[in-house]
């Protein structure tokens, strides 16, 4: 007997067998495939979260790129009319473009020692303006020039609440054999770019200009005019680039799409580029709560199946475990009591019914 309670008592139990190889059934094969749409729930999302910054993104490069192509094909088209030999019409010309279009601050013609010959309300007519970077540069070609604050205007123009601050737009004025006579320079109003780039802002979503040193020009307020070192900055003026859970200097992770130049077709270079950034919590917090939701509910189910489990392992073994006690009880008493009568299922109503049979027949 107890060499047989020694037998019995190395093998697992059909309880246990049921219990365990029923659950590693259920949840072996709902674990793999929860964690195969976990994963590819979480990717599609951060794909379409690219994509939404990936467009808008393009879009605001696009937008602020066409509104200041606009601007430059007036001052290349200035540029080609303007007669100085006729003062007196070129400072009408400046003036009424000044008072038609805003976001000109200042329009002037040099000629080619840098000379200021006509302007915008006769602003710095007579000083010289060789060492500006605009002039040098539109003495050769198209120029633009990245913003910067008024260095000669500053005691000319109206006071503000903040130092004025241009982009700057240069182009040669050429005579008719193609000789530089001077150069058109026109200083764009840094409010007018803010003011765009403001527009293009959405709840939640970052817009970021970076200049050519990937300073930032415009962005959120404790990164204005700081240079970037994060990952994405770095990669500015290279290619696009995405980067996923990107750490930024408050310490937060962002999904941030970098778009290289602002650009339109003929319009010059300011060396600039774009950053859109998104918090990756707030992004893909919902998508996170809806994993977390998918998993708590198939946890749950699988508490609960595992549950039922139990019963019908339970249920199952009930009768073979009395069978069998009642089978022990035979073997070392034959006048032990008759077997239960188990109905419970056909294989234990056999077995119940043989055992009967031995007893009877023993007797």
């Amino acid at each position: 007997m107890a060499n047989g309670q020694h037998r019995a008592g190395r093998h697992l139990s059909l309880r246990t067998l049921v219990f365990v190889g029923g659950t590693l059934l259920m949840l072996v094969p709902a674990v793999t495939a929860g964690s195969f749409y976990t994963g590819a729930l979480q990717q599609r999302a951060e794909r379409l979260l690219v994509e939404k910054l990936t467009g808008r993104g393009e879009l605001s490069a696009s937008l602020l790129g066409r509104r200041l192509h606009q601007l430059w094909l007036q001052v290349e088209a200035f540029s080609r009319t303007a007669d100085v030999a006729q003062l007196d019409k070129v400072r009408e010309q400046i003036d009424f473009i000044g008072d038609l279009d805003r976001r000109y601050s200042w329009i002037g013609v040099t000629n080619v020692d840098g000379k200021v010959l006509a302007s915008t309300r006769g602003m710095l007519e007579g000083a010289s303006v060789a060492q500006r970077p605009w002039f040098r540069r539109g003495l050769t070609g198209p120029s633009a020039v990245d913003v910067h604050e008024a260095q000669l205007l500053a005691q000319l123009l109206p006071q503000q609440s903040e130092p004025p601050r241009f982009i700057d737009l240069a182009a040669p004025i050429r005579q008719a054999g193609g000789a530089t006579f001077g150069v058109l320079g026109a200083h764009l109003d840094w409010r007018w770019v803010i003011e765009n780039l403001t527009s293009m802002q959405a709840p939640g979503i970052d817009v970021l200009l970076l200049s050519r040193e990937r300073t930032v020009l415009f962005g959120p307020p404790d990164l204005i005019n700081k240079p970037l070192t994060v990952g994405s900055a770095l990669s500015a003026n290279r290619a696009t680039a995405v980067v996923l859970d990107e750490r930024w200097p408050d310490g937060k992770a962002y999904i941030t799409v970098v778009i290289p130049t602002v650009g339109h077709e003929n319009l010059p270079s300011f060396g600039w580029s774009l950053l859109i950034r998104q918090d990756s919590d707030s992004a893909l917090g919902p998508t996170h709560e809806l994993v977390r939701t998918f998993w708590s509910i198939l946890g749950t189910g699988a508490l609960f199946a595992m549950v039922l489990l139990a019963l019908g392992a339970h249920w199952i073994t009930t009768p073979l475990r009395r069978l069998a006690a009642s089978a022990e009880a035979i073997t070392n008493d034959p006048e032990a009591s008759a077997p239960h009568v188990e109905t419970r299922y056909d294989e234990a109503a056999r077995l119940s019914d043989a055992l009967v049979k031995l007893q009877t027949s023993g007797k």
